[in-house]
């Protein structure tokens, strides 16, 4: 255990950040608010790089901190960061300044304090979520992500928002109450076993009976499910970022369902690994309906906002995939895809909400022509399009291809099946960019103003990270394959490495 608390500390600076942000005097005016929560987010920033700096590539869970909080039931506060982790913490930690610089007018005509107030505890619980190593904790704060998320969804965002916060509510609660029997259930399996634990290294170790893991297991999964978003599971996602601001709509595709999938690795995998094998036919079925069904039903959308949410659905298909496949690349694809797609449809989702707020409307049909006039806003747009559409060269295109190279593996049909994603992707990114930037115009879009400085300040980092991490994605894959490796060992799995005769050896033809 380190003998300094700094997941302690990256996860309190966020949130006693929120709190002074939401109490600020109403007299001391918006622009203080927005200026504190853009130095706490920076100072979270600098903590995870802190906690990077440290972190020891060879694997393992570090910087852990352990207390006991309720002994009665074994529950600990308990923290620690293994590459899984930190990858997505260091990506929740980049995109909340991102997300503070590109919302700075999104909340004026309502409670600017209170918007950015619930961004930075979101954050914070997020930070918890991807640091806890007990069970109990760790359900604690998913469960607490969701009233940062309500109030960000109903009270900022477009007409109907109410509603689309209380359907991703009922959503989320569903499939935490599922989780929760299963929290309820490790007890009782720990408790008989000799010794009640929540702890992740002591549940990981446990011998439960068949029928107990797998009943276990679907409370997991199908809170995850909810969470990633996974088909059936998913109608909240469109309405959600349809009404949403965009910098909403960041936060929770970007980080916050990303703990659906990071719950998968985590969680299914590392406590339920034979249940997860036992469940991988099902996950895969319904991973590749989520990759074939999200494409397509992104291809017939008009609202801008709706069309790159449902994008999400196929994405998290494909991540979902390459978890339940059970192979490294599978594996390492997902983990790294987990983080690309954060990137690229950030840039999204901030890049059309600057196109909204200069068109007025979020109407594809609406809005044509944008090129002539703003240029640097469509050539933006194109790059973070093709980004998400895995065009090679970005960095979601290596994502891709090891979770094809990996379904193709688990059998022929399913990797054709997950083909047919990529060339829905370029479909509907393309007829979105044609539709929205190119052609004639219509009326007024000739006076459509191209970005300002802290609009392409906020949107730049993500398209550098796209590209550097398209042309080298080790940094990223060196921190995710040592836990990868961990966990599919623990799962019982391993891949068979490649046969290469040995030189001047010759095959042997025809029967021995």
């Amino acid at each position: 255990m380190t003998s300094f608390p700094w997941l302690t500390v990256l996860v309190a600076v966020p949130f006693v950040g929120a709190l002074l942000v939401a109490f600020l005097p109403r007299t001391r005016g918006p622009v203080l608010s927005k200026q504190l929560a853009l130095g706490v987010s920076l100072l979270t920033l600098v903590v995870a790089i802190v906690i990077a700096a440290q972190y020891d590539t060879g694997g393992g869970m570090q910087l852990t901190e352990q207390h006991a909080w309720i002994p009665a039931l074994g529950v600990h506060y308990a923290l620690g960061v293994d590459g899984l982790g930190l990858l997505l913490i260091l990506l929740t930690a980049v995109l909340t300044p991102i997300v503070v610089v590109a919302s700075w007018h999104d909340a004026d005509d309502r409670n600017p304090a209170a918007f950015f107030g619930w961004a930075l505890a979101l954050e914070s619980f997020s930070l918890m979520v991807f640091s806890a190593t007990d069970v109990f904790l760790f359900y604690v704060f998913f469960e607490a992500t969701l009233i940062p998320a309500y109030f960000l969804i109903g009270g900022f965002g477009r007409e109907g928002r109410a509603m689309a916060a209380l359907k991703f509510l009922m959503y989320q609660l569903g499939g935490g109450l599922v989780m929760l029997a299963s929290v309820l259930g490790l007890y009782v399996v720990s408790a008989q076993a000799g010794k009640p634990s929540y702890l992740l290294s002591d549940l990981s170790s446990l011998d439960m009976g068949t029928g107990a893991e797998r009943w276990l297991f679907a409370g997991f999964f199908i809170a995850f499910a909810v969470k990633a978003p996974l088909f059936p599971l998913h109608t909240w996602l469109a309405d959600t970022t349809q009404r949403a601001t965009p910098g909403t709509s960041v936060l929770l595709v970007c980080v916050l369902d990303k703990i659906g999938t990071f719950g998968m690795l985590r969680y299914c995998l590392g406590i339920f690994p034979n249940a997860s094998q036992w469940a991988t036919p099902v996950v895969v079925t319904l991973a590749l309906i989520s990759i074939v069904y999200g494409a397509l039903l992104a291809i017939g959308q008009d609202d801008l906002l709706r069309l790159i949410g449902l994008t999400s659905l196929s994405h998290f298909g494909f991540i979902t995939l390459g978890i339940f496949v059970f192979t490294t690349q599978g594996a390492s694809g997902s983990i790294l895809y987990m983080v690309n797609h954060g990137i690229a449809t950030a840039a999204l989702f901030l890049l059309a909400g600057y196109l909204i707020r200069r068109r007025g409307t979020a109407s594809i049909r609406r809005i044509v022509g944008v090129e002539k006039s703003a240029p640097v806003l469509a050539g933006l747009f194109l790059v973070a399009g093709l980004a998400t559409l895995g065009l090679p060269g970005l960095s979601q295109f290596v994502s891709e291809i090891l979770v094809l190279i990996s379904a193709f593996d688990y059998h022929w049909w399913v990797g054709a099946v997950a083909v047919t994603g990529i060339v829905l992707a370029a479909i509907y990114v393309l007829w979105m960019y044609q539709r929205t930037m190119t052609g004639p115009g219509v009326p007024g879009v000739e006076e459509t103003p191209d970005l300002n400085r802290r609009e392409i300040g906020s949107v730049a980092p993500l398209v550098l990270a796209l590209v550097l991490f398209g042309f080298y994605p080790m940094p990223l894959l060196d921190v995710s394959n040592p836990t990868v490796t961990t966990l599919l060992q623990h799962a019982g799995v391993s891949d068979q490495a490649p046969v290469v005769p040995a030189a001047g050896e010759k095959a042997q033809e025809g029967p021995q």
